[in-house]
């Protein structure tokens, strides 16, 4: 008797999967909200250096007419600095300055266009001017956070279960959550942000895992699917958001409170059978899968499992892994695949953050811009997910990284003034990396054999983790050179789909257990199209 014919006594597809499935799909819906929350709380508004206390300038002249929201700047204000000893006149409109001649830093402050957002961590801190690159700062720590937490919590869920460590990664998120919105400055904003981040990666890496633990084979690809949708659809909730919450603070209490309630409502999901059954811990197996089996309305199947069976279930599941992390890169196709599912995680999630994180750059309403963004990410990922079916693993995944790399590399040369038609290249190419995220997800558990599968996909999750933390740099550069993000997050994506040509198909292919059997299928002749082919092929299309 195998684990599926257990679960199919207590119910497989009854009332307990669906409430399981529908009490981790709230918190899947703000994790957008915690990645790109700083797209809003974080944004700089015009500003210009505050007088001295006796001066009288008036830094916004009031304008119903005006553009920002009734506000109109003052002409040529001085962000930087002012005039030393002139109450902060600007300087002559020749670039003369005034007749003491000698400028000076901003030593009151200044003062902020508030008429979109009344307050941001910019405006709160005056992180402005020299102190203009530590809101990146602050993204890539929370980055930080979610790698570390790929590290410790993918070993802490195989040591110490599914539910526990999801339980703890919902409170770690509401607690440091709450804190950063309640901080009192930005060193403490940053450290609560870090911890979020690697709260937000133990739910990440958990919620999908205990989910498909309590289904069977035969849905598990529907629940994935759904909960892709539903963490793509919180870039659209996090738009909504935002536009009704225009204060830092709130906003982020906004998306930080609820998961104090998701903990109380995952706490009655019962740990993965499977895991306990694993782990030798039989008992408690067989009282979780009799209580699903009254939730199911399955009382007879339920009492029909016996302590003997989950034992004799417990013999026939593989043992745990104990390959090392060396098993990826000790025999040459592992190495190819390695090297190239790595390759493929890190410039997806490098350019993906990076033109989620610059909403400002289009020059359009950035709720706007990022509901667009939202909306094309779910019409990217249903239409991958039909491919997938038709066209197979590796022309899905190279043409997409291909294709992205394309669009956003042809928006270098749209003039600035063409704004709809850069916009327009730009969600395209981001469309076709979340395309490309669905594909890698899939891909990657396909091609690592059983011994090494969860170590593959702890480093590629590392490398993906390591593309979000770089983007933010790649932004703050690109204030000095404004042509290098686009032309790094298109040439990301080239590179790695040219690589992802060199992956063996794996649709409608059987999972492979040994690094042994990885081997074999390479070294067999005719069992995969050469690379050089696939790449014709794909620029082909590409092409088309």
């Amino acid at each position: 008797m195998a684990f599926g014919d257990l679960l199919e006594k207590v119910g497989s597809a009854g009332p307990f999967q669906l409430l399981c499935v529908l009490l981790l799909t709230a918190p899947a819906l703000l994790i957008a909200s915690h990645n790109l929350v700083q797209n809003f709380s974080a944004i700089s508004p015009e500003h210009q250096c505050r007088p001295p206390p006796l001066g009288t300038n008036a830094s916004w002249v009031g304008n119903s007419t005006a553009a920002h929201g009734g506000l109109s700047l003052a002409p040529s204000p001085e962000r930087c600095c002012r005039l030393a000893g002139t109450h902060g006149q600007r300087p002559r409109r020749n670039g003369s300055l005034g007749r003491e001649g000698e400028t000076e830093p901003c030593r009151d402050g200044w003062y902020y266009d508030r008429s979109t957002f009344s307050s941001t961590i910019v405006t709160e801190w005056d992180l402005v001017c020299d102190l203009g690159p530590l809101p990146a700062l602050a993204q890539m720590l929370f980055m930080a956070g979610v790698l570390l937490g790929a590290l410790l919590f993918g070993v802490f869920s195989d040591r110490f279960g599914r539910r526990v460590i999801l339980l703890c990664s919902l409170l770690l998120v509401a607690v440091m959550g709450t804190g950063a919105a309640l901080s009192s400055d930005f060193l403490i904003y940053c450290a609560f942000r870090l911890l979020s981040g690697v709260g937000l990666s133990g739910f990440l890496l958990n919620y999908i895992c205990l989910s498909l633990e309590w289904v069977p084979t035969k849905s598990r690809a529907l629940v994935v699917t759904w909960l892709s949708y539903c963490s793509t659809a919180g870039q659209v909730v996090l738009a909504g958001l935002a536009y009704s919450i225009r204060d830092w603070r709130w906003l982020q209490l906004a998306i930080s409170t609820p998961f104090f309630i998701f903990f109380l409502c995952v706490w009655w999901i019962p740990e993965s059978a499977r895991w306990l059954i694993v782990n030798h811990r039989p008992a408690t197996a067989l009282s979780n899968l009799q209580r699903v089996a009254r939730i199911n309305q399955k009382q007879l199947g339920g009492d029909s499992i016996s302590l003997e069976m989950v034992e004799k279930v417990g013999g026939s599941l593989p043992e745990k892994s104990t390959c090392s992390c060396l098993g990826l890169f000790h025999t040459p196709a592992m190495r190819r695949i390695s090297c190239c599912l790595m390759s493929v995680s890190f410039s997806t999630n490098l350019a993906y953050f990076g033109l989620s994180m610059d909403l400002p750059a289009f020059g359009l309403d950035i709720f706007l811009v990022q509901t667009f963004f939202g909306a094309i990410d779910i019409l990217a990922k249903m239409a991958c997910t039909l491919a997938l079916s038709y066209f197979g693993r590796r022309a899905i995944q190279a043409s997409s990284l291909i294709l992205a790399g394309v669009f956003l590399l042809g928006n270098i040369p749209v003039p600035r003034e063409m704004l709809m038609v850069r916009l327009a290249l730009v969600v395209l190419g981001k469309g076709c990396l979340a395309a490309s995220s669905v594909c890698s997800c899939l891909y990657g558990g396909e091609l690592f054999p059983t011994a090494v599968r969860q170590t593959g996909t702890g480093f590629t999750t590392v490398m993906a983790r390591l593309g979000g933390m770089v983007a933010p740099a790649v932004l703050v550069a690109g204030q000095q050179f404004p042509f290098l993000p686009l032309v790094i997050f298109g040439v990301a994506p080239v590179v790695s789909g040219i690589a992802a040509c060199f992956l063996p198909e794996m649709h409608n292919v059987p999972l492979l257990d040994t690094i042994e059997e990885v081997e074999d299928r390479a070294r067999r002749k005719g069992e995969e199209t050469p690379a050089r082919e696939t790449v014709a092929h794909v620029v082909h299309s590409t092409r088309i």
